[in-house]
């Protein structure tokens, strides 16, 4: 859903001009329902993006000056983590809703912050969950949902950054570790699939560079016990020294059979760090466990091929439709956002026994 050109379009402030934030600002263009009103950053990036979209746009190197000066409908935050909770409290304490990449903030707390200040503005937000946008996710989610209880969740996403992308993953581990950053889209997927109560965590992680700050590690694991029987394994690792064998498994397991995500030209050598590879499916791939009287196979396994399959930008665009549909519709985003803290929590949880090297139970 959208307006017109002929109607008023909501004005909102780009911050963060990164790879999602300029994605995000290009959606903002093509959508009648959106026009920009300003773009943030503290470096250069935003004259490169302003330059991108084509000139014109007002910018600002001072986030509060520009809310200020804007007075916009809504703030697109795509910055690093350690600024969103501020980021998007002060947004919406200036009326505007809010599009935030995820996390939502850079704790807990922080998160149950921007929810209640949500709340109290009377505004919308909404969390960058880019895969649940995603038509084959979605199915992916829908088949893993048919293979009964309880599930085995097996996921990875381990990326050999170099170049512009390491110096990306060593800003982001400035705040967050791996596991919490990446960790929460597929925490999320998991959630969704078992619909069930997380109960306990257990993670390890491995710091294999010097080059990040002291405390914080580039490689992590984690493990996730269900309420109803079902477990899940999630692994991460940024830096130059990742390995690209097997860095991309995403693949369930129940007692009707398994599915998984096939993706061939996105899981080949040297796509570990692309992040259009990141949301590619390709193919799923169901198999299916029943057993004839000779203990043979009794079906083939199923390929699915779905037609729409949207590239990076596209995914981008269909979140920003989502945001304007919440906004004009005023959609109760409750569910949205207590998933969004829940994905949270159970990474920090993950993060918290990496570092204590003791399973944490969530209950």
């Amino acid at each position: 859903m959208s307006t017109s050109q002929n109607e008023n379009p909501l004005r909102v402030l780009v911050v963060g001009c990164g790879n999602m934030g300029a994605s995000h600002a290009f959606a903002y263009q093509l959508i009648d329902g959106f026009e920009i009103c300003g773009i943030v950053s503290t470096g250069k990036s935003k004259e490169i993006l302003n330059e991108k979209l084509g000139g014109g746009y007002s910018l600002f190197s001072d986030y509060e000056a520009a809310l200020k000066e804007t007075r916009p409908d809504a703030v697109c935050i795509s910055t690093y983590p350690d600024t969103h909770e501020d980021f998007a409290i002060l947004a919406l304490q200036h009326g505007a809703h809010v599009f935030i990449e995820k996390p939502l903030a850079a704790t807990v707390e922080g998160a149950k912050k921007v929810v209640a200040a949500a709340k109290a503005a009377g505004k919308q937000v909404v969390v960058g969950y880019i895969l649940r946008h995603h038509p084959s996710w979605e199915r992916f989610v829908t088949e893993a949902q048919q293979l009964g209880k309880p599930l085995v969740m097996r996921m990875n996403l381990n990326q050999q950054s170099h170049g512009y992308m390491w110096g990306v993953h060593r800003n982001l581990m400035k705040s967050l570790s791996p596991i919490v950053d990446c960790g929460v889209h597929y925490i999320d997927v998991m959630c969704q699939m078992t619909r069930s109560k997380p109960l306990r965590v257990n993670a390890i992680g491995a710091r294999l560079t010097n080059d990040i700050p002291d405390g914080n590690y580039n490689y992590g694991q984690l493990q996730i016990w269900f309420k109803d029987g079902s477990v899940g394994w999630y692994e991460a690792g940024w830096g130059p020294m990742i390995s690209e064998t097997a860095f991309f498994v995403k693949d369930v397991i129940g007692p009707k059979g398994s599915v998984s995500i096939v993706a061939k030209d996105a899981g080949a050598a040297g796509k570990s760090s692309s992040v259009e590879a990141h949301t590619k499916t390709e193919s799923i791939r169901v198999h299916h466990a029943e057993l004839n009287d000779k203990d043979e196979f009794v079906h083939q396994d199923t390929w699915i091929n779905l037609e729409d399959e949207p590239d990076h930008q596209e995914l981008c665009n269909r979140e920003q439709r989502f945001f304007l549909t919440a906004i004009l519709e005023n959609t109760d985003l409750t569910d949205h956002l207590q998933d969004a803290v829940t994905s949270l929590q159970i990474a920090f949880a993950c993060d918290e026994s990496v570092r204590t090297g003791r399973t944490v139970d969530l209950v």
